[in-house]
């Protein structure tokens, strides 16, 4: 792998700091470096930055005392900002060769996909855990609610701490993961139901980073007409991950027993954790210039030289940063009615998506009487729809949007917004064909067909609606995804809690699933209006909002 990766990793970083900067040193640092000129001393081009002080002043009035005031004077200072060299300098990420920014989507999708099935790796196992705990099926669920409701309170902190021009995305990822491995451990030993919860829910939290800040990494090193290629391998893993997990589980639970659900959970996030820490480069642009700024302060001695990161962090005072780091997700999810829309309608996908981990064993272990390890092979079913949405998808965004951008012309968030209604039809004809397919004489392939066709929904939603707010709320992306993370976990979490009350109620002589299933498909079907809302408004919406970028 090329040298900048392992330079600008974690491991690079923290040899690079031990030795003083001997070893994966910069070519800021090397003796045949030649600073460009505007960085020199003696420069006198740059910006220039005001600075208010008080100083003191005495103003003789009228009366023969003297008082003293404080004046506002302006000083200003010459700021040097640091960019990069040219358009095509290869320390920007954004002009990697193409298989260094295929290896590092690569590293972000695994991440996502080792840390997202972690949410119901165990539930195969269920069972076991009611009769080892003497718990009932609702207590025995709660470590994965807890689990996913970390999902959604971690990015509400480490999100905005990511997009922080002195932190930046990587040492996130690695300190977040190596917590992460090392819960696995305790988790596996869990002597009763409360300590697997809690640990569960911390668990959760440590898993979060990179299911809010994974799409931004990634489009930190493509251009903006590809993001949304990008954007489509970091979904499938957001995707697969939840399928594979109660497959992988079902084999563990059969072949070893609950508790190797967290210990294999655990040796693939240490792979993960030593592949990330050696070949994970820093991708923030912001930080990357933050620390270039700091070299050549030190190889100039000029004081001048600052990054925009460093300016803005001088600017921050502490009530902007819990503004910015836990109020705004908040505000904009509630106020904004675009950005709530999106929420509820990502967050039904999500939740119906965990309902499954309750739907598939009514269907294939107690009406359909699979085994185990063949119940867990059903979900295969989600992975393949949401590969087949991905090849539909693909070539309609190069053709709709890349094509367009490439071309420079002018393209709008709404240009998403067919391929969101599809899926919005595709959802509640996947959910009523697996609910009403799902009879003990009926063959087992429908109701999978029923799933992967919503999977096809599934992923057109979630990608189209995500670019949607990607575009439209470009300035505040940090928090805008966090506000839908933490909706969507909240939501998605707490659904897997009266699944099995929903179905089993519901439920007639012959059909286990269908009128439970079609309570979730009714309400799909009325939030088709969600996105025929934005074809037809969008514009007006985004023109009244206080935070849209367009």
């Amino acid at each position: 792998m090329h040298y900048r990766f392992i330079r600008d990793s974690f491991f690079g970083r923290v040899v690079y700091h031990l030795s003083h900067h001997k070893y994966f040193s910069h070519p800021e640092e090397s003796a045949t470096y030649i600073v460009p000129e505007k960085y020199l001393e003696d420069n006198k081009e740059g910006n220039f930055s005001k600075e208010q002080v008080d100083v003191e002043s005495d103003i003789e009035n009228s009366s023969p005392s003297t008082i003293s005031s404080k004046t506002r004077i302006e000083i200003v200072s010459p700021q040097i900002i640091v960019d990069w060299e040219d358009d095509k300098d290869p320390e920007n990420p954004k002009n990697w060769p193409l298989y260094q920014k295929a290896f590092f989507v690569f590293q972000i999708a695994f991440l996502t996909v080792s840390v997202y099935m972690g949410a119901a790796i165990y539930t195969p196992g269920i069972d076991k855990i009611m009769e080892e705990f003497e718990v009932t099926q609702v207590v025995a669920t709660l470590p994965l609610t807890f689990f996913v409701i970390g999902y959604g309170l971690g990015p509400m902190v480490l999100s905005p701490m990511s997009e922080n021009a002195a932190i930046g995305r990587t040492s996130i990822y690695i300190i977040t993961l190596f917590i992460f491995f090392i819960l696995q451990i305790p988790t596996a030993l869990a002597k009763d139901i409360a300590s697997l919860t809690i640990l569960r829910l911390i668990g959760g939290i440590f898993a979060s980073p990179c299911l809010a800040t994974g799409g931004a990494s990634i489009c930190d090193v493509l251009p903006d007409a590809y993001g949304p290629l990008g954007l489509v391998c970091w979904a499938l893993a957001g995707f697969q991950g939840p399928s594979l997990g109660p497959l992988i589980g079902s084999i563990l639970v059969v072949k070893a027993g609950w508790r190797w659900t967290f210990w294999f959970q655990c040796i693939v996030t240490g792979f993960c954790l030593i592949l990330l820490t050696f070949f994970l480069p820093e991708s923030y642009d912001k930080t990357l210039l933050y620390r270039k700024a700091k070299r050549l302060r030190a190889v100039t001695g000029n004081l001048n030289i600052t990054s925009q990161g460093e300016i803005e962090n001088s600017k921050l005072t502490f009530n902007e940063l819990v503004i910015d780091t836990l109020w705004r997700p908040i505000e904009i999810s509630v106020l904004e009615p675009v950005v709530l829309l999106i929420h509820i309608y990502i967050s039904m996908v999500y939740a119906i998506l965990y309902l499954w981990f309750e739907a598939f064993p009514i269907v294939f272990l107690e009406t359909k009487h699979f085994t185990l390890i063949q119940m867990g092979v059903t979900y295969v079913s989600i992975i393949i729809g949401v590969i087949f949405g991905a090849c539909i998808y693909t070539p309609i965004v190069i053709k709709v949007f890349t094509a367009r951008k490439l071309n420079d012309e002018k393209v709008v968030p709404e240009v998403f917004i067919p391929m969101a209604i599809f899926g919005g039809i595709c959802m509640p004809t996947g959910i009523f064909i697996f609910g009403w397919t799902s009879a003990e004489d009926l063959h087992w392939i429908a109701p999978l067909i029923g799933a992967a066709i919503f999977a096809v929904g599934a992923f057109f939603i979630f990608m189209t609606l995500f670019n949607y707010l990607g575009m439209s709320f470009s300035d505040y992306l940090a928090s805008v995804f966090a506000g839908n993370d933490l909706f969507r976990s909240l939501i998605a979490g707490v659904f897997p809690l009266f699944g099995r009350a929903l179905f089993m109620n519901l439920k007639t002589g012959r059909f286990p699933v269908a009128w439970g299933s079609s309570v979730l498909g009714f309400i799909t079907v009325g939030m088709i209006a969600i996105p025929v809302l934005f074809y037809l408004n969008g514009p007006k919406l985004r023109a009244r909002s206080k935070y849209a970028s367009l």
